[in-house]
């Protein structure tokens, strides 16, 4: 049987199946390599120490120090020392603080075709760039493959996107991954691996590559991934890594669940519109709207190339006057590479007016460099939520490096096209240095070492198995696209308190209603209502833990997001979906809603469940997309309690 890509690497990692089932059906994978960085990890590796193991079970897990780099009080560089200690004692590699952005870096020095690769993430499909199944999930499910366990997730359709022609000048695969939001929105990946072939695809750059893998988080897809070919070779020889390349393709013939097609030859460059991903539009439809910030970097775009035409198009000009612009390479591999290539691309920068950053994800996640009150800003991220940014008011524009550079050197958002400058290709460096002086390997002896844990760092929350009834009134009713922002803020202030759920549970949904958790507490708890797409963005699985540390019993939606639904059942929180979308209108904030035996009917019919709406005298259907073995997890109360639970019953 011919096969796509995609479904080679999963037939060679199921371990649930003898063959690869229908789409939706639940899998298990073995995972290869699992990845964290310190906004997620801290938590990650405290329920891993919980499960009182000795070693991670997989190939390679590396822990990355790239978020919460803002050291305004003790508690970043807290979980930094717990994070740096805990790889020592169970043997993980350690990317100490300034080595670079964990996605940027694992493409760099982990990343291997074929391979399956769990982080703790929702950027972790970046490294599907180099033919990797790479999935982003909340921390728990990380510290369950660390443990050996398999992940388990919807089998996901295929969808295969066919790529003819060439992108002209100036057109990035930033406009690719553009246009396939423009097509798909947010949502239209649920559910699917979208995988990258034809002809387009082997002529498209290894970072523009990357690019699009990273953006695919923003359809809400599983993972993408390219064919691993020669350009694929290259770069990881260019790594001194060549050993571990292998070709890897989609069979001649083979077919996808789903397919589209895009001329690459066709494409320009694109812009999405505040305050989502998905409001795209070309470049020349806003061209000339004043600016105020511009930004280069994040994981999507802090590669050499990324860099190095930014000073391109910057070189022996300044920064217009009205502007502050940005960049961070994204790694200490593309900072010494700029440092010292014969453009002297940093150079470049700095005379221009650019301010260079750390290597770090930064104005990514809020962490500095908020815009003014009100103004545009033109990154080259991956995320515009409304925001997100550190100023609520802002309006964030993404966009190409190309378009960012152009735009911050005319004070106006531009097409690069239009700035009369010859158009130069700037790949990857062919002799790149390789220095792993801040990765620090794992050793053999760790029997002595000891974890440091600062006062910040708090024991895990514990939760009680499902009640027989669930009742509780609704605490906050929300519309369509809640991401994970809404839900738990990034930021300067919030981060730090990632291994502290007491204290960061404070922070639920204040930017949705500042009086949330305050509410939450005096009603005991409750449920959620929300519209479409609910909790899409980031992996972080703080958006599910705080609610229920907060008493959240359930969250009934009109459809969910991949990662955070699984977060939810993780926690032992009831995520539902109505049967009949239309009775989200008849339910307001405050209405007592009761789900009388709660146990029976989630344990019989999850996939129909009554609930009453006592305040209106009204009865719902709803329907709870739990497997045979998610229902034992809810019951349980979530993933560490069922596990406790069986790890009881095999003693016994």
């Amino acid at each position: 049987m011919k096969q796509s890509l995609t479904q080679k690497i999963l037939s060679a990692h199921l371990i649930s199946h003898d063959t690869l089932p229908a789409p939706g059906t639940e899998i298990g994978l073995r995972i290869d390599q699992t990845l964290t960085q310190d906004a997620t990890g801290t938590m990650a590796y405290l329920q891993f120490e919980s499960m009182g193991l000795d070693t991670p079970k997989t190939k390679v897990s590396v822990s990355y120090v790239d978020h919460n780099m803002l050291q305004t009080g003790f508690e970043n560089a807290d979980d930094h020392q717990y994070l740096q200690s805990v790889a020592a004692k169970y043997g993980l590699f350690f990317s100490r603080p300034g080595n670079g952005i964990c996605h940027q870096v694992h493409r760099e020095r982990f990343a291997i075709p074929g391979d399956t690769l769990l982080g703790s993430d929702s950027h972790t499909p970046t490294a599907g760039g180099l033919g990797m199944i790479a999935i982003g999930a909340g921390g728990l499910d990380i510290a369950m493959a660390l443990a050996g366990q398999p992940f388990w997730t919807g089998m996901p359709k295929v969808l295969g996107v066919k790529l003819t022609g060439k992108l002209q000048d100036w057109v990035t695969g930033k406009d690719v991954i553009l246009e396939m939001l423009r097509r798909l929105t947010v949502k239209g990946g649920t559910g699917r691996i979208v995988e990258y072939y034809g002809e387009g695809a082997h002529s498209l750059s290894i970072s523009d590559r990357f690019t699009i893998c990273n953006m695919g988080a923003e359809l809400g897809a599983t993972t993408s991934l390219f064919p691993s070919d020669e350009k694929t070779k290259a770069f990881m020889k260019s790594q001194k890594r060549s050993e571990g390349w292998v070709e890897m393709k989609a069979d001649d013939g083979a077919t996808f669940d789903e397919e589209m097609e895009i001329n690459l030859s066709e494409l320009e460059p694109m812009i999405a519109q505040p305050h989502m991903p998905d409001a795209v539009v070309k470049v020349r439809e806003i061209a000339g709207m004043p600016i105020a910030q511009a930004c280069v970097g994040s994981c999507t775009n802090s590669s050499y190339h990324d860099l190095g035409i930014s000073a391109y198009i910057l070189k022996d000009k300044a920064i217009h006057p009205s502007v502050s612009f940005t960049l961070t390479p994204g790694s200490k591999q593309v900072f010494e590479m700029i440092a010292r290539d014969s453009d002297m691309t940093l150079a470049s920068l700095i005379t221009s007016g650019a301010r260079v950053l750390e290597s770090a994800c930064g104005p990514c996640i809020g962490m500095g460099q908020a815009p003014p009150s009100g103004a545009v800003s033109v990154r080259s991220f991956n995320r515009n939520f409304e925001g997100r940014s550190g100023t609520a008011d802002a309006k964030v524009y993404l966009a190409s490096p190309e378009t960012t550079a152009a735009s911050a050197l005319k004070g106006v958002i531009t097409d690069p096209r239009d700035t009369g400058i010859p158009y130069k290709f700037i790949g990857e460096m062919d002799e790149i240095i390789v220095n792993d002086d801040m990765l620090i390997a794992p050793i053999e002896n760790r029997s002595e070492i000891a974890i440091i844990r600062g006062p910040n760092i708090k024991p895990l929350p514990s939760f009680t198995a499902m009640p027989e009834n669930l009742h509780g009134k609704v605490l906050l009713k929300m519309a369509d696209n809640i991401t994970t922002d809404h839900i738990m803020p990034a930021g300067a202030k919030v981060l730090p308190l990632r291994s502290n759920i007491p204290a960061i549970s404070e922070f639920t949904l204040v930017r949705v209603d500042p009086e949330f958790p305050a509410r939450a507490r005096e009603w005991g708890g409750g449920m959620i209502i929300a519209g479409d797409n609910y909790g899409q963005g980031s992996s972080r699985e703080h958006a599910a833990l705080a609610p229920r540390y907060l008493g959240v019993t359930a969250v009934v939606v009109k459809s969910f997001a991949r990662i955070h639904l699984a977060n939810l059942i993780n926690f032992g929180i009831l995520p539902a979906t109505f049967l009949n979308p239309q009775d989200y209108a008849s339910i307001a904030q405050g209405d007592e809603l009761v789900i009388e035996n709660a146990r029976e009917q989630i344990a019989d019919h999850p996939e129909n469940i009554t609930m009453l709406n006592k305040t209106k005298k009204l009865t719902y259907q709803i329907t709870s997309p739990l497997t045979e073995r998610q229902r034992h997890i809810i019951l349980a109360g979530g993933t560490l309690a069922f596990a406790k639970q069986q790890a009881e019953k095999i003693e016994a």
